[in-house]
C-alpha cells in the first residue's frame, strides 16, 4: 500500500516508518499541506494521510476521488477540516479518535501554572540576571473553581489534575458523564452558571457549528471580572475578536491559547523571518498576560507513537476488511454508525 502523507514534519517520520515497516504500508512524506493546489501529488497513491490544517474541501474531495482515491487517514482526532458531508459516498475518512489524553490536559495546566505564576516572565528576566520580584504576584489554584467544557478524555484528565490541586470543578458536556460527580467535587451545570461561577475556564470540546464561537463576547459577558480563558482544542471555539476586547477592557484577567481560529498558515512554521499579517494574533501575542503555544499541547513521545501506530492500523484494517472500527461517516444531516458495517 503506498501512502502520500501531507503536512510532514520530521517529529513525524520515525514512528510512521518504523509501524509503516511492520503492516506493509509505505509513506511518501510530503512538506506541502494538503489543499487544492496540492491535491494532485496524491496520483497513483491508494490513500492520503493528514493533519488538523490540511484543506480537505469538496474540490478537495472530489479530485481525490477522480483519481481513484478513496480513503482519507486522518493522524489526528479532529476532522473540522473534512466536509465531511460531502465525503460521504466518495472518501473513506479514518481517525485517531484518542493518542494521549495525557499529553493535552498536561500541556493544558502547564499553560494555566505558567500564566498565574508568571513564570515565563521570570525565566526572560532571570536570563538577564534580573531577579526583582516586582510584577511576579501570582494567586493559589486551590479554591478556585475550573469550568471544564468537555468531559471526554482530555477533559476528564484535566478535572483528575484539578481536584489534584484541591480546585472546585463545574463541567459542561452535552453528553454528561455522570460518574465523574461521584466524589462530589465535580458538578455538572449549565454553560451561564459554569460561565458566572468559573474563575478558570479550560475547553475540552469538539469543534462543531453549535460550539463554534463558543466563548464570545456575549459569553465574557457572563463571566467574572478577571476570567482566566484556557483552549488547547480547537480555536475557533473562541472569537478571537471578543478575546482581544475582553483583555483590553480588563474583563479577561488572562488567556492560555495552544490553538487559534485563524492558526493554519501560521501554526506548525516558523515565521520568525516574515512580518505577521494577521493584527488579532499579533495584538494578542503582545498582550501581558496572553500565553500563545504553537498547538504543541499533543506533542509528546508517547502520543506521537500511538498516533502513528492507530493511523497505521487504520489503514490495514480498512485495506483487509474494506472498513475500519475508526471511520467517520456523515450523510446529511445524520450520522452513520460505521463500527458495525460498511458506511458506502
Amino acid at each position: 500500500m503506498k501512502i502520500a502523507f501531507f503536512d510532514t514534519k520530521p517529529y513525524d517520520i520515525p514512528a510512521f516508518r518504523k509501524y509503516g515497516a511492520d503492516y506493509g504500508i509505505d509513506f511518501k512524506f510530503y512538506e506541502t499541506k494538503l489543499n487544492t493546489d496540492t491535491v494532485e501529488l496524491a496520483k497513483g497513491f491508494d490513500g492520503v494521510c493528514a493533519f488538523v490544517n490540511d484543506t480537505v474541501n469538496a474540490e478537495v474531495i472530489d479530485r481525490l476521488y477522480d483519481t481513484g482515491v478513496n480513503v482519507l487517514a486522518l493522524r489526528c482526532a479532529g476532522f473540522n477540516n473534512v466536509d465531511m458531508k460531502h465525503a460521504f459516498g466518495r472518501l473513506h475518512v479514518l481517525r485517531v479518535p484518542a493518542y494521549s489524553p495525557y499529553a493535552v490536559a498536561e500541556h493544558t495546566m502547564a499553560l494555566l501554572l505558567t500564566s498565574v505564576r508568571r513564570i515565563h516572565k521570570a525565566y526572560i528576566r532571570s536570563r538577564d540576571f534580573n531577579f526583582s520580584l516586582s510584577g511576579l504576584t501570582g494567586f493559589d489554584l486551590y479554591g478556585k473553581t475550573v469550568g471544564v467544557i468537555g468531559t471526554g478524555r482530555i477533559g476528564k484528565v484535566f478535572i483528575d489534575i484539578c481536584k489534584g490541586f484541591g480546585m472546585k470543578v463545574l463541567a459542561y458536556d452535552k453528553f454528561p458523564d455522570k460518574g465523574i460527580e461521584a466524589d462530589g467535587n465535580v458538578k455538572y451545570t449549565e454553560l451561564d452558571e459554569l460561565f458566572a461561577k468559573s474563575d478558570i475556564i479550560s475547553l475540552h470540546c469538539p469543534l462543531t457549528e453549535e460550539t463554534y464561537h463558543m466563548i464570545d463576547e456575549n459569553a465574557l459577558k457572563k463571566c467574572k471580572k478577571g476570567i482566566v480563558i484556557l483552549n488547547t482544542s480547537r480555536g475557533a471555539l473562541v472569537d478571537a475578536e471578543a478575546l482581544l476586547a475582553g483583555i483590553k477592557s480588563r474583563k479577561v484577567g488572562a488567556a492560555c491559547l495552544d490553538v487559534y481560529e485563524e492558526e493554519s498558515d501560521l501554526f506548525f512554521e516558523d515565521n520568525s523571518g516574515h512580518i505577521l499579517e494577521d493584527d488579532t494574533l499579533a495584538r494578542l501575542i503582545s498582550m501581558p498576560n496572553v500565553i500563545v503555544s504553537s498547538h504543541q499541547a499533543f506533542l509528546t513521545e508517547e502520543a506521537l507513537e500511538n498516533i502513528a501506530e492507530t493511523t497505521v492500523k487504520n489503514l490495514s484494517e480498512f485495506f483487509e476488511k474494506g472498513q475500519c472500527s475508526n471511520e467517520l461517516c456523515f450523510r446529511t444531516d445524520e450520522t452513520v454508525d460505521c463500527k458495525n458495517g460498511k458506511c458506502f
